[in-house]
């Protein structure tokens, strides 16, 4: 990294100024002893009084810099750190002879972190602060910070130098502890109900689990192409095969596919399997998942996304086919007829790939007509044999599979289903997959043969399921892109990387 800006070259200097006067600009002997939220806690007291002050309590804070007014003889600054905001109060007679005119109005500067030992005092407008008798650099930013009261408003700055847009706004990070809790609860939750927490392969020798394009990768010492994982999901099956009865995984999963406001190419999922259990059983346990959530979240049922206000206190539950006229408003005398189906999405400019079979046209029709509609959380059930290739049929209807789908605010949260244990109907349904992908579609699923004969020793009656994790953060967060949900969103080269990348290569 070149160190070309003026404003750099500044700051350089006076990290050397510093050294020759024997200060550390980059010193490692921290002495806090109380965050920023715990000072303004404990000191609450003092607070309650107007121009108070407390001189036989002595606090050791620290944090970066945000905001500085020099006067005279006296300054003024803000400094913040994980916790919260603090101001200080900095006299110069209250510090080492000349430290007040030599170092700190000449070499210490916004985005510096620094440390401050004092005591607390009402300021004349009734703000509690820390009146400082010691200020200590600890860091020397050689970057200058943006203008605060604009902060970092440029998305693709925000994205991609996170660092910088962590440090100018709060709420992004209250977004990502959000987000830590989450998973923090979901891995609470699902020990409780006596789940085991397992980890799976994240290179598979077949792109399974999904009806996904895989990523790529090469391992040197077989000499053989690996797939990340796109799911778990049949790894996890072979482990309530071995004869496990309750297991989940929150990881990463990996989709060669595009990128936009709700896909990411790689993207964090719960994935548990449950066996003696069915579908009907993971609508109930989902439910108690989101009340578990909102319960430790401290938050109310009725949340704001975007136009929208998401009821949580309200789950129903609709057959595809049914919604399809019911809430898509599709004409209920063309949804089980192919032909009828392919022109009516013909007549509404929808592009249909050919060779389409029924289940699938109604899966476009439900895709286009009702997906968006579903704004409270809406379970889906009763999906087609053809777009659920892993699910168990129904004893009433072989044309239809024992699942849903969890949709919220218009998109898709959780994917569950009964699974399917039969290996004879396993095998024809990826059979039908190695068909489609012979016909053109490169995300039907492959044919896994070890899957296969890991259900000929028997799988219980099993219920699985997933949930997005990411757009799960952005509905209680109410973001609307899944990149402000992610600390690194996959992101298009600049030039640099791409020079870069030619170099390497």
């Amino acid at each position: 990294m070149a160190f070309e800006n003026k404003f750099i070259q500044q700051r350089i200097e006076k990290a050397e100024i510093l050294r020759k006067v024997g200060i550390n600009p980059y010193s490692n002997d921290a002495q806090r002893n109380t965050t920023i939220a715990k000072y303004l806690n404990v000191n609450s007291d003092v607070a309650d009084k107007e121009n108070a002050r407390d001189e036989n309590r002595h606090y050791i804070v620290s944090g970066r810099i945000k905001l500085l007014r020099i006067m005279g003889k006296a300054s003024f600054l803000q400094i913040e750190d994980e916790s919260g905001v603090l101001q200080i109060y900095l006299a110069r007679d209250n510090l080492p002879e000349g430290f007040y005119n030599d170092i700190f109005k000449k070499l210490i500067e916004v985005g510096d972190i620094i440390e401050v030992a004092g005591y607390p005092f009402v300021t004349g407008q009734g703000e509690l602060s820390l009146h400082a008798d010691a200020l200590k650099l600890l860091t020397k930013a050689i970057s200058p910070l943006p203008e605060k009261f604009h902060g970092v408003t440029d998305k693709e700055i925000r994205y991609r130098k996170r660092y910088l847009d962590l440090i100018m706004n709060a709420d992004v990070r209250k977004t990502f502890k959000i987000r830590s809790k989450v998973i923090s609860l979901t891995r609470r939750f699902f020990e409780d109900k006596g789940f085991l927490e397992v980890e799976t392969p994240m290179m598979h020798p077949i792109a399974g689990g999904a009806n996904a394009k895989p990523f790529v990768t090469h391992h040197n010492a077989l000499g053989i192409d690996r797939y990340l994982r796109i799911a778990p999901e049949l790894y996890l099956k072979r482990l309530i095969v071995g004869g496990f009865e309750a297991v989940f995984e929150i990881n990463r999963n990996f989709r060669n596919e595009g990128m936009d406001a709700t896909h990411n190419p790689e993207f964090t999922s719960i994935e548990f399997y449950w066996a003696y259990k069915t579908y009907k059983d993971l609508i109930v346990i989902t439910k108690e998942y989101f009340e578990y959530l909102f319960d430790h979240l401290d938050l109310p049922t009725q949340l704001p996304y975007g136009d929208f206000e998401v009821d949580f206190s309200k789950f129903s539950e609709i057959p595809l086919i049914e919604s399809l006229s019911t809430i898509g408003g599709v004409p209920s005398e063309i949804v089980n007829n192919k032909e009828k189906i392919a022109d009516f999405l013909k007549s509404k400019n929808i592009t249909l790939k050919p060779g389409l079979t029924l289940g699938q046209l109604q899966g476009e029709l439900f895709d286009a007509f009702v997906e968006k509609k579903l704004i409270n959380p809406t379970f889906i059930t009763e999906y087609p044999v053809e777009i659920s290739p892993l699910a168990r049929r129904s004893d009433e209807n072989p044309d239809i599979t024992e699942r849903f789908e969890l949709f919220i605010a218009g998109r898709e949260i959780a994917n569950a289903f009964s699974e399917l244990n039969d290996p004879v109907d396993q095998l024809n349904r990826f059979e039908g997959q190695m068909a489609a992908k012979e016909s053109g579609d490169d995300e039907a699923h492959e044919m896994d043969e070890d899957f296969i004969e890991a259900l000929s020793y028997g799988m219980a009656p099993t219920a699985g399921q997933g949930i997005g994790i990411d757009r799960l953060v952005m509905l209680l967060t109410n973001e609307h892109s899944i990149r402000d949900v992610l600390l690194f969103p996959a992101m298009k080269p600049i030039h640099n990387e791409e020079l870069n990348q030619e170099e390497e290569v």
